[in-house]
């Protein structure tokens, strides 16, 4: 430990006597250097601001030129438009950020103001005129990388942005197809449980059915409501042509009394078989004779 702390003493020693070869010269022409490498100084110079020699080097390189040419302004204190207070060092504490940004701000807007109206007296142009075309720092090569390296940034997040949407439509597909599968599974589970206990007895009711019916109802609802609007198709018009739309069929033609007492559609060449193509006794025979069962057999192959 005691050598560590003999290191570092030695150390920090050869840190405060560290001079420029310039000076070890120089020491070395006066004699003052003792055995060794380094200068050993008796006492630390002290520090002091030495006004009058810096006038003095200020007044050796200052040259004496026109305002126009220097374009520099010097202000006291900027009086604040909100507090109506000078804004001096008193006023502003440095330690806050937006106090002393403001005083910044202020004391800018205050230079810029006192100086234009000398550059317009001076007839000194404060604004770049319409044509006015300033030459790129950047090349066009260099500005042509840059937006390719932003087009390609920008590509890359909306190429970012398609792929997080696609895999949300993808996770809410599958977990829609996931509650249907359920649904599915448990009311074909609930439909099963039903069926045994009827087929056990426990139960007589056969509401499951209906309950299959109507949802294959649900499903095929579109299919139906297309149906309705388009009517029914051509077997079932030929059926309903033929059959009839249900109801009672038996005894449709037996005569009731209104029927009996109707004698509007009485005619009497029909009921006494003077039609036309019809005769007596020895009349021709009618046109309209149906054919055989063999002749209509052949007609019907002869149409297939």
């Amino acid at each position: 430990m005691a050598r560590r702390g003999s290191l570092s003493d030695s150390s920090s020693d050869a840190e405060d006597s560290s001079l420029s070869d310039s000076e070890l010269q120089e020491a070395f022409l006066r004699g003052e250097l003792k055995p060794g490498l380094n200068l050993v100084l008796e006492e630390r110079p002290k520090r002091r601001n030495d006004a009058e020699g810096l006038k003095q080097c200020l007044s050796e390189f200052r040259q004496h030129l026109a305002w126009v040419e220097r374009l520099d302004v010097t202000l006291g204190q900027v009086v604040d438009t909100v507090s109506q207070s000078a804004s001096n060092k008193d006023a502003v504490d440095p330690e806050n950020d937006f106090q002393r940004e403001m005083s910044f701000y202020r004391q800018a807007q205050a230079a810029v103001l006192e100086a234009l109206p000398r550059l317009r007296k001076l007839q000194v142009p404060t604004r770049r005129p319409d044509d006015y075309f300033a030459e790129m720092a950047k090349s066009d090569q260099q500005m042509q990388k840059i937006r390719q390296k932003l087009k390609s940034k920008q590509e890359a997040m909306e190429r970012s942005e398609k792929a997080k949407q696609l895999r949300a439509m993808r996770k809410y597909g599958k977990k829609v197809q996931t509650e249907i599968l359920q649904r599915r599974q448990k009311e074909k589970k609930n439909m099963l449980n039903a069926v045994k206990k009827y087929q056990k007895g426990l139960s007589d009711k056969l509401d499951f059915l209906d309950e299959e019916q109507t949802s294959s109802q649900g499903n095929k609802k579109g299919n139906a409501n297309q149906r309705t609007k388009k009517g029914p198709n051509a077997k079932r018009r030929y059926k309903n042509q033929k059959f009839g739309f249900g109801g009672k069929k038996k005894g449709s033609k037996w005569n009731t009394k209104e029927s009996f007492n109707d004698v509007s559609s009485f005619s009497s060449k029909v009921a006494h078989n003077k039609g036309p193509g019809k005769g007596g006794k020895g009349g021709k025979k009618a046109l309209n004779k149906r054919p055989g069962k063999r002749a209509r057999q052949k007609m019907k192959s002869r149409a297939r």
